[in-house]
C-alpha cells in the first residue's frame, strides 16, 4: 500500500524535517511507504555534489527575490524550487541488493524518471532519460530540455529520501540564477511550456500518484 499526503504549499525546512521524522518511523516498519507532494516557495537548495559558484545571484539579489538557499543531504548539485512545481518525496523501504544488503540506488532514480515519463505521456508529453545525467528531459535530442529533476539520499535501512521536482507552471525565470544541476549547457522547461498553456496541478498530481504506484508495483493507495 502506499499512503499519500498532499501537503500543498510547505516550506522547505518544514518538508525536510517531516521527511527525517517519516523515514525513522519507516525504517522501523512503524508505518507504510508514503508519498508526500507538495510545492515550495522560492527556494535553491545544493545536494552534496552542490556548487556554491553555480548560485549565480548576489545575496542582496536573493533577497530582493525572496529566495531561500539551503544546503541539503540529497545527491546532485544546485536545483531550484518555487510555486507550480510538483514536488514529490516517496518514503519508502527500498528491496535489497543483490548483496543483500544495500538498496540498488540506480535502479530507483532509473523507476523514478519512468513514473514522470508515465505521468507526462498522459499529456502528450514525449519525456525520456539522458544517458549520462539524471532526471527526465523533453523535445529533440539534439537540444534536450530538463522538466524533472531528481536527487535522491537512501538511509542505512533502504529508505528514500528527497525525490523529484516536475516542473509544471513553474516560472523558468528563476533557473537563470543557478547553474541548474550543475549542467552549463540544458536547457530547463515546464509542462506549461510544452503545451503552451497552464495546466491543471491536481490532476498532474493524481497522473504522477498513478504512475508511481503502478511502476513500484502498489496495489492500493491511500490519501491523508
Amino acid at each position: 500500500m502506499l499512503r499519500v499526503l498532499d501537503l500543498g504549499p510547505m516550506p522547505y525546512l518544514e518538508a525536510w524535517a517531516l521527511q527525517k521524522q517519516l523515514a525513522q518511523e519507516r525504517g522501523a516498519d512503524g508505518i507504510p511507504d508514503t508519498l508526500l507532494l507538495l510545492e515550495h516557495p522560492h527556494t535553491y537548495t545544493l545536494g552534496s555534489a552542490g556548487h556554491d559558484e553555480y548560485i549565480l545571484l548576489s545575496p542582496d539579489e536573493l533577497a530582493v527575490r525572496h529566495i531561500d538557499v539551503l544546503r541539503v543531504d540529497r545527491g546532485g548539485d544546485v536545483t531550484y524550487h518555487g510555486p507550480g512545481q510538483l514536488v514529490g518525496y516517496p518514503i519508502l523501504k527500498l528491496p535489497p541488493a543483490l548483496d543483500n544488503l544495500h538498496a540498488d540506488v540506480i535502479d530507483y532514480i532509473r523507476r523514478l524518471e519512468q513514473s514522470i515519463i508515465a505521468a507526462l505521456a498522459e499529456y502528450g508529453i514525449a519525456g525520456w532519460p539522458y544517458a549520462g545525467l539524471t532526471g527526465v528531459w523533453v523535445g529533440d535530442h539534439a537540444a534536450p530540455a530538463k522538466i524533472c529533476a531528481i536527487g535522491v539520499k537512501i538511509t542505512t535501512r533502504r529508505v528514500t529520501l528527497h525525490g523529484f521536482a516536475l516542473n509544471v507552471n513553474t516560472d523558468l525565470s528563476y533557473f537563470a540564477g543557478i547553474v541548474p544541476c550543475g549542467i552549463h549547457d540544458k536547457a530547463v522547461t515546464s509542462m506549461q511550456q510544452v503545451l503552451r498553456a497552464p495546466v491543471d496541478m491536481t490532476s498532474v498530481t493524481a497522473a504522477v500518484t498513478r504512475a508511481l504506484a503502478a511502476e513500484f508495483g502498489f496495489d492500493a493507495i491511500t490519501h491523508d
